[in-house]
């Protein structure tokens, strides 16, 4: 006659294996983000030399001015004020700017690592003009050097600057030159020279094309800016200060148009200083970060991004976070079988269970590199639950409760997948389910002794036969 451990002891025995499986699933958490780490490295080697996150910006007048300065020196040991004359920059900004943006995604890949680059074709007309109250800026008109203005256009990361640009005033093609761009894009993209007399309006027309990395932002700047695009790419993102006042998103691609006033802004069309870069997503690569001049607060931009339709690492991660349901009703339909039906099931049998289980998380990894997170799910979900059906065919010592063991498994998978494609939905149903299955267990053993021991007769040796 033997003692069996009592129902009470063998839920704490499962409870504590289920709590060591937490080391393993960490682990598995770890690799999911070693792996995306080694991805973003990957995406930034094909990035390389093409052109980063791109920041547009301009065109903007930038005419010299000089101005009184009054400073205090020192001469023998007694301060003294004087007044020099400075030379500074006036930015004059378009009355209206319309640009058109043809955004070309391009995937490159780099062994199983791909990344979404673009080429951005920008063509737009801009029209300048000096205010009729130039005057209320306090900068006399003598004191303005118009022959020496300069046309801007800002891009932040100038090695995407593709050929053929292009910038034509009043009719006529004028030389562009590399530099000399603008504040809000790290003082990075071309120049014009624009020899003007500060009277007729100038009416300008451009085009340039330039390469990027996922992200691509419009400063605006002026009285009215509109920013129209259109790209093939079905999955956009919108984000910045500004939000595009009409988009169409189809399986086809995507139109957006952006309407921004300088009342929106907060900004005069006459500056005395730029604005600094924005602050925000990240926008300006750290190739083209350089130190920049004293400048004005941070500019208020419009980006859109070309986000990946399915991230399959943070999918993977989502599903690793999902672990614990899995062992957890695995472990408790073992725990039914026996304490219920009498099918003794081992410490070791249910660590080699959670151990199966948790391979499921690793093969899912490993295949959705290779072929993407659907089918990778498939094929880790089918090698796990045929894995542990079989195995428990040998522990539960019956084929019907291995099936439903591999039963529960299946409808287990299905509802995870569920559950990554449902996100807003996701917390309700996992807390459904949990309702669901505590209310089960309760109702099936409502009438268990936890604390009971139970007698076992031993077997006959075949001596003693």
């Amino acid at each position: 006659m033997t003692t069996e451990r009592s129902p009470g002891w063998k839920l704490f025995l499962a409870g504590i294996i289920g709590i060591a499986l937490v080391i393993p699933l960490m682990m598995v958490y770890a690799l999911v983000w070693d792996r995306q780490e080694q991805s973003n490295v990957a995406q930034n080697s094909i990035a390389a030399g093409w052109g980063g996150p791109q920041v547009i910006v301009g065109p903007v007048l930038v005419i010299p001015y000089t101005a009184n300065s009054v400073e205090t020196v020192d001469q023998n040991g007694r301060q003294t004020t004087r007044t020099v004359q400075v030379k500074r920059e006036l930015f004059l900004s378009p009355e209206t700017n319309a640009i058109k943006t043809e955004l070309k995604p391009d995937r490159k890949k780099k062994s199983i690592y791909e990344s979404v680059l673009f080429v951005a074709e920008n063509s737009g007309k801009a029209r300048f003009a000096l205010p009729a109250d130039f005057a209320r800026y306090g900068i006399p008109r003598e004191n303005i050097d118009f022959a020496g203005a300069e046309l801007r256009f800002g891009v932040s990361d100038a090695r995407g600057l593709q050929r053929d640009s292009r910038v034509v005033v009043n009719g006529a093609n004028l030389a562009l030159q590399p530099g000399k761009g603008l504040a809000a894009s790290n003082n990075s993209g071309f120049f014009s020279f624009l020899d003007w007399t500060g009277a007729p309006p100038i009416e300008v027309s451009y085009s340039y094309a330039i390469r990027g990395n996922k992200v691509l932002t419009m400063v605006p700047r002026g009285g009215e800016t509109n920013w129209d695009v259109r790209s093939s790419w079905p999955s956009p993102s919108f984000a910045g200060d500004f939000l595009p006042v009409r988009r169409e998103i189809k399986s086809s691609g995507f139109t957006s148009s952006h309407a921004v006033t300088n009342l929106a802004l907060g900004q005069s069309i006459i500056a005395t200083e730029d604005n600094a870069p924005p602050q925000e997503f990240g926008l300006i690569p750290e190739a083209s970060s350089r130190e920049a001049p004293v400048v004005g607060g941070p500019s208020q931009a419009a980006t859109i991004g070309l986000i990946e339709p399915v991230d399959l690492y943070s999918q993977v991660d989502r599903s690793v976070k999902y672990g614990f349901l899995f062992i957890g009703f695995t472990f408790l339909a073992f725990l039914m079988f026996d304490v219920i039906a009498g099918a003794k099931v081992a410490a070791a049998e249910y660590l080699l269970t959670g151990a199966g289980l948790v391979l499921f998380f690793v093969l899912l990894l490993a295949f959705a590199e290779v072929v993407g997170f659907m089918g990778a799910y498939l094929i880790a979900a089918g090698a796990i639950t045929g894995l542990l059906t079989a195995y428990s065919a040998a522990v539960l010592k019956s084929w019907v409760r291995a099936r439903l063991i591999g039963g529960l498994l299946v409808g287990l998978y299905a509802t995870l997948y569920v559950l990554l494609n449902l996100e807003a939905y996701a917390l309700i149903i996992g807390s459904l389910l949990l309702f669901v299955a505590l209310a089960v267990v309760m109702w099936a053993t409502r009438s268990i002794d936890w604390g009971a021991k139970r007698a076992v007769t031993a077997e006959p040796s075949a001596s003693a036969a």
